[in-house]
């Protein structure tokens, strides 16, 4: 009998109920992050915005959403990750039923800052609450399954939100979305649990500082730079219409499943033996992308192979990079390892669209896509320790 009590735990930590609950919470307020990031400034466009009021709808929500993981140190002190992900459902979801109020851009700026916010927190405490709702053993596949979780509403809620947007209204998308966030935020309710460590605890690692994270750290935002690099620009790149679309899609699902086989692949291997590789297809990927982008790269074929290269290689590096700093925190640091890798993330994506942005008038943006690919190579030494 005492034998299988452990088997039980072992087979609850990753099938229990706290931690479908989370899943099914990501799903809802990724489904309100997805859609918006194209429906709101299509909203602010509808409003007479021109294209630098569109750019700055998601320039301000990235911006606060980096703004608040700066402050995860302070808030985690204060609210436990649970009381975090709830807060920051609702700060994402409520504030969606007032886009229908006005298109002008300053109301769309003031909305989409309060959700970056929601949005903020609930990145870095949903990744968090994994690790502690998760045994160590079954980490990497809860890992995986939690970027399931993250990439599906990217890949289906993305596009869909934008042909309901067009084809039946804004209100009733901003409605869905904001609903669903907030139904994300009853379903963490549902189950309090007093015996979970609060947020004091999260960043007991070396003081909070997120010096210990520095190598995946930094190989982590590079990666990011060159994907924000090329969701901004591969439709302006490519020669062939229909090639960017097909491109991207397989790209979000090629990142799903890296993130998934690798989370799998860790728990029976062992954390970051994936690094390497994941590194080298990140690099290949760019490679691709910048041929594509080339005046002789017309076509879709390359760029479908770039896209799933890198995709895969993107959602490796993700699920190993996130289990490396989780294994640097220890049992005390979680909060403060999800910050930094979604610090990471987050702020590499927006550096990277703009850097490309920056150097494709000197490049051309295949020679950026070549100079991201060279970045990444650079820190893959990193990847090696």
């Amino acid at each position: 009998m005492p034998l299988s009590t452990p088997r039980r735990r072992r087979s609850a930590g990753l099938a229990g109920r706290d931690f479908l609950l989370l899943l099914a919470a990501t799903l809802g307020t990724f489904s309100n992050y997805a859609p918006l990031l194209s429906v709101a400034p299509l909203w602010a466009a509808r409003g007479g915005s021109g294209n630098a009021g569109v750019g700055a709808v998601t320039g301000v929500t990235m911006a606060t959403t980096v703004g608040v993981q700066l402050c995860m140190k302070w808030l985690l002190r204060r609210m436990s990750l649970r009381r975090t992900l709830v807060v920051g459902a609702l700060l994402q979801g409520l504030p969606t039923f007032a886009y229908p109020l006005s298109a002008g851009l300053g109301w769309v700026l003031a909305v989409s800052a309060v959700r970056g916010v929601g949005f903020g927190m609930v990145a870095v405490a949903g990744s968090a609450l994994v690790a502690e709702l998760v045994p160590a053993h079954s980490r990497g596949r809860a890992l995986g399954w939690y970027g399931v979780a993250v990439g599906l509403p990217q890949v289906l809620c993305l596009p869909l939100g934008v042909w309901l947007a067009e084809h039946i209204g804004f209100t009733p998308v901003f409605l869905a979305t904001g609903t669903l966030s907030v139904l994300a935020a009853a379903a963490i309710r549902t189950r309090p649990r007093p015996e979970e460590p609060s947020g004091n605890r999260a960043f007991k690692a070396d003081g909070g500082s997120l010096r210990p994270f520095g190598r995946p750290f930094t190989v982590l935002i590079a990666a990011a730079c060159a994907l924000g690099g090329v969701t901004s620009f591969l439709p302006l790149a490519l020669g062939e219409p229909s090639a960017a679309p097909v491109a991207l899609f397989l790209l979000s699902g090629a990142v799903i499943v890296g993130r998934w086989a690798a989370g799998v692949f860790s728990d029976r291997a062992g954390t970051g033996r994936l690094l390497v590789p994941s590194v080298l297809a990140c690099v290949m990927g760019m490679g691709g992308f910048g041929l594509a982008a080339a005046p002789f790269g017309d076509g879709a074929v390359l760029p479908a192979t770039a896209a799933v290269v890198y995709g895969l290689g993107f959602g490796a590096l993700q699920n190993d990079t996130l289990l490396i700093m989780f294994r640097h925190a220890g049992p005390r640091g979680h909060g403060a390892a999800s910050t930094a890798w979604n610090m990471a993330y987050d702020a590499g994506t927006g550096i990277g669209a703009v850097a490309v942005g920056l150097t494709s008038h000197a490049l051309g943006v295949d020679g950026s896509f070549i100079a991201a690919a060279v970045l990444i190579l650079l820190v893959a030494p990193l990847a090696l320790r």
